[in-house]
This record gives C-alpha cells, structure tokens and sequence, in this order.
C-alpha cells in the first residue's frame, strides 16, 4: 500500500509547456504515471506528449479529472501556481521549484491553512510509489516495490539511499522528498503519521540535514507514538557554522540544527543513525530484517 498517491492519481502538470516540464512529463508517463492534463496559460488546445494542455487547473479538473499536481513554474510564479491547485481542489500539490521567495512561501502557507490538500516541497524531488506511480523528478528505475516508506530533505541523497535500499533487496512503499528550503508544505512527522496508518509499511528511514529543527521534533515524535523501526542519516556532519550549505534550510545558525544534535536526539529516540551513507543499505538490512 502506498500513501498520498497511487496508480489512480490524476496529475497535472503545471508549465507543461517548458523544457523542464515537458521532459518531466515524458519521464513521468513512461513510468506509468497518469498525466491526464498540463496547464499553461494562453495554450489551451495544444498537446505535449499527447497530454491536452489548458489555461486552469480548474479547466484541468473539470475535463481531466486530475487530483494531483507537478510543478515546474519560475520561483516568481509558483506560489500562485501552488494557491491556483489549492483553490482547484486538488488533493496532493508537488512543487520542485526552487528559489520561491520565504516571504512568498509564508503567504502560501497562510493561503493553505485550513484547505484539504497535501503540498510536498518546495525544492523538492516529488514523491514516488514504486510501480504505482511518481509525482516527479526521481529516476523511477531505481525505486522497487516493497515496505520501507523513506521520508528526505534531500533530493540527490534520496537516491543514493534508495539506490542502497533496492540493491540490499528492501523495496519501498512511498518514497518523499520533503524539501531543502526554510519553508516548506509538509514535515517529517506529517508523513510519519501516514507511514504510521499504513499496514504495509514495516519501517521508516528518515534522510535529514543540518538547520532548523524538523529532525529533533520527528525524534520526539517517534519516541512518543511511532512504533516502527526507523533507521536515519544526517548530511553536513562536518559543516561549518553559519554557512549554508546547499539547500536554504540546511544552514547552522544561533549554534542551533547542528548534525550532532540532531543526531543525538534521533539515537536517544531509538532510531538507528547511520554516520557512513556507504554503509546504509548494510544498515537497513540489519533495521529491518532480511527481505
């Protein structure tokens, strides 16, 4: 089983048009995904990969019936993209673009208060569940099928983990990149609470970096309600103080989102941490049982 999307889910893909958006949709149906509609404003009537393209996600529900959304917008853009899915009434919004203002980003979060629908990112990958379907730019041939949910701050260390994962034989049931920025839709525990409700997720690993502080609240949320085996990384062990380091959330300010302390919270939890990423595959096997 997987959670937030399946082999039914309706996407649409905003800047569909664009040479990033209309690469990522390729990617996307060639991996079974359902992209049922793009939007890109004045091109309605045109078709990329056979994908209709419409001037509204509202169009794009209307006619498509999607309840999903990839975007590939210019940072400028995306938070009206990103409010444009919510008032749309769609269920999942995936945004990768990076770069979206932090201000921009508190007034989307301000919009989506209250409203019935799931924003991953931004500065995201997407999310992947392995031979149902991906909301994304994850190489698909990595991921297989199985009952390890991974939850990540980032993008490129999601799939050397899952590149691990799949070799030692662990499938995976959903796969989430979170987001690098400061400000972003979900967290780890908002996942955690959905792997937590899913019989067919067996155990957890949880990929995190340096800055703020989502790592030690997802540690004291698996210590208090999560009863699976949860198996983590942190990156930037050897990062320098107040300097960031890629992402804009992955920064250690005010001698605080040091990786040793969150490293020390998650251990204190019971989570297994991995210090060598070379070993993790080794690791989960031993988390998580023998496939």
């Amino acid at each position: 089983m997987s959670i937030l999307v399946d082999e039914k889910t309706r996407i649409v893909v905003m800047g569909i048009t664009g040479k990033e958006g209309s690469f990522h949709t390729r990617q996307m149906l060639n991996y079974g995904s359902v992209v049922a509609a793009g939007v890109t404003p004045g091109k309605k009537g045109q078709k990329v990969e056979g994908v209709p393209v419409f001037n509204t996600v509202r169009e794009a529900v209307r006619q498509e019936g999607v309840n999903a959304a990839c975007i590939f917008v210019p940072p400028l853009a995306a938070p009206d993209a990103i409010m444009e899915c919510a008032s749309a009434g769609l269920g999942v919004i995936v945004c990768i673009t990076e770069g979206i203002p932090a201000l921009d980003m508190v007034k989307v979060m301000s919009f989506l208060e209250g409203k019935p629908c799931v924003l991953i990112g931004p500065n995201c990958p997407g999310i992947i569940s392995p031979g149902k379907t991906k909301v994304g730019i994850m190489p698909g041939h990595i991921h297989r099928p199985g009952s390890v949910g991974v939850i990540s701050r980032s993008g490129t260390l999601t799939y050397e983990v899952v590149d691990q994962l799949t070799r030692a034989g662990l499938g995976q049931s959903t796969c989430i990149g979170i987001g690098g920025d400061s400000i972003i839709g979900t967290s780890f525990i908002d996942h955690l609470r959905k792997f937590k409700d899913d019989p067919e997720t067996q155990g957890v690993v949880i990929i995190g970096e340096i800055g703020g502080s989502a790592e030690e609240e997802a540690a004291a949320y698996v210590r208090g309600e999560f009863r699976k085996p949860v198996l983590a990384f942190i990156a930037g062990q050897t990062a320098p103080p107040d300097k960031r380091m890629g992402h804009a959330g992955a920064i250690i300010s005010g001698g605080k989102g040091k990786a040793e302390d969150k490293i020390n919270a998650l251990e204190a939890a019971g989570i297994t941490v991995v210090r060598n990423l070379g070993k993790f595959g080794e690791a989960a096997v031993a988390v998580m049982g023998k496939p």
